[in-house]
């Protein structure tokens, strides 16, 4: 598992790898809509944002409460934050495939206008 350092910096590359391929389809494709595209970068920023905030999760147990059993506290604090570490994963993949999806429709539109 990784730390939340390297998590958060994998979100913002990820993040701002689509938000630099918007802006060279914006820059490169001339009489493309670019209030759609201004749109489309502040849903980027939205999906970082929201990744970045539920990077910070707390196990809300304590070892007390395995009845002093360090093995089954490990265990079930592990299979939290890995199954809250899938679930941000795979939020910010469906997050980022739609708006690439949203940036090659925009730019499709624009090839078939001419």
């Amino acid at each position: 598992m990784t730390s939340k350092r390297d998590l958060k910096k994998s979100i913002y590359v990820a993040c701002g790898s689509v938000a630099s391929g918007c802006m060279m389809t914006k820059g490169r494709i001339s009489g493309i809509d670019c209030e759609k595209m201004e749109e489309i970068m502040c849903k980027i920023a939205l999906a970082q944002v929201r990744s970045i905030k539920k990077v910070s999760v707390c196990f809300d147990k304590t070892p007390k409460s395995f009845d002093g059993d360090n093995k089954g506290y490990r265990k079930a604090r592990r299979a939290y934050y890995k199954t809250c570490y899938t679930e941000l994963c795979k939020k910010l993949r469906n997050d980022l495939s739609e708006i690439v999806d949203q940036i090659n429709s925009l730019s499709r539109q624009e090839r078939t206008a001419k």
